[in-house]
This record gives structure tokens, sequence and C-alpha cells, in this order.
């Protein structure tokens, strides 16, 4: 996907929001929900108006901040042998948080559902979706597992990287698991994110240790 076809549709999806919200304006409480606890009940509130625009406004700044660091990195011809699946992030991750915004207004105007069973399973996708970045991200100072020793070798970059896309990918997978055991399964979900992301780090030193001196 090129750098234009995803901001593109990124701005779109941007702007479908921000529409979707206003025309909703009228029908949506003040304050509205704004955050539920491990159980998946709202127990907190913000105001009408940045309850309508937070969320686009958010998202906006940060797809033109993961836009503008590949022109930023002084590896920047590396970042450019996965630009395209770097694009394909941008969009992922503009779509899951239009996604949170979506169930922020459904459960604004009334809608019933468990907030933890509709949203942790999106975060364990995007783990999913983050491992194929990681898995092709080449070394640069931005995107992927930045250690002093990833970033002091390609060797340990890749295998550290490789590592880390499977660590990603089985994260992801047991987010979506435990997302369906309940409100305890939620509290689950802290060791397992740790894990996922300390065990790249910690092998990428190992990996150091055992190049040629």
């Amino acid at each position: 996907m090129s750098t234009k076809v995803s901001l593109t549709i990124s701005f779109v999806l941007i702007a479908i929001a921000a529409i979707v919200g206003a025309v909703l304006s009228s029908q949506l409480p003040d304050p509205m929900p704004s955050h539920w606890n491990a159980a998946g009940e709202v127990d907190g509130y913000m105001s009408k108006f940045w309850g309508i625009w937070l969320m686009p406004l958010m998202t906006l700044g940060i797809t033109l901040l993961l836009a503008g660091v590949p022109y930023l990195d002084p590896l920047k011809a590396n970042i450019e042998q996965f630009r395209n699946l770097y694009n394909i992030f941008i969009v992922g991750f503009v779509a899951y948080m239009l996604y949170v915004y979506a169930l922020t207004l459904a459960a604004a105007l009334g809608a019933q559902f468990n907030m933890t069973y509709m949203l942790v399973p999106a975060v364990g996708l995007l783990f999913i979706g983050i491992s194929f970045l990681i898995e092709n991200a080449k070394r640069n100072f931005f995107i992927g597992i930045r250690t002093p020793w990833t970033l002091s070798s390609d060797e340990v970059w890749e295998k550290t990287h490789k590592l880390g896309a499977w660590a990603f990918r089985i994260g992801g997978a047991l987010v979506v698991v435990i997302a369906f055991i309940g409100e305890s399964g939620v509290f689950l979900m802290l060791p397992v994110l740790l894990l996922m992301a300390l065990t790249p780090v910690v092998y990428s030193y190992f990996a150091w240790t055992k190049l040629p001196k």
C-alpha cells in the first residue's frame, strides 16, 4: 500500500467518524461514558464535547506523527524496505481507534453490551497485526524493538524481531482468549503483555553477547 493511499484512507475514515459524531451530537448525553472497569461496566465520564471530538482529533494527531516518522529517521532507507507494511499498519491503527470510538458512541446512545468482550479481542488482533510489521521491520530508530543491542547490529535486530513477531502473535492470541474468560481473565492480560514485551528485549541482549568479538 502506498503512502498516499494509506493516508487518504486514514483521513477519510477519521472524517467520517467526526461527521458521525457531530450528527449524533443532539442524541448524545452530557456527560458521556468514557471509561469502563474490568467487568465492562461504565465507571468514568467526560463532557459531551470531548466525548465527540477527543478520539477523532487524537487519532488524526497520531496518524500525522506516524506518517512523519519515516522522514525523520536517519535510517529512512531501511524503513522504505518495509514501507508498504508500515502504511498498512497506519490504516489498521486508525481502524482500531475508530472502532473504540464507535463503541463509545454506541454505549452513550444506550446500547447494552459488555465493553470488555467487545474491546479486548480487538486489542489482541491489533497485536497480531503488529507482529507482521515487526517481523519485516529493518533496523531503524523509531519502529520495532529498539534496544541498545538491536540498534548496534543488523544480525541481532533480525533475530530479535523474528522472535518478537512470534511473541506478539502468541500474546495477541492469548489476549483474544482471555477476553472471554470474564472479569478475572482481564487481570491475566498484564502478565501476558509483560512477557510478550520483555521476552524479545531480554533475548536481544543474549543474542548480542554471542556475536563474534
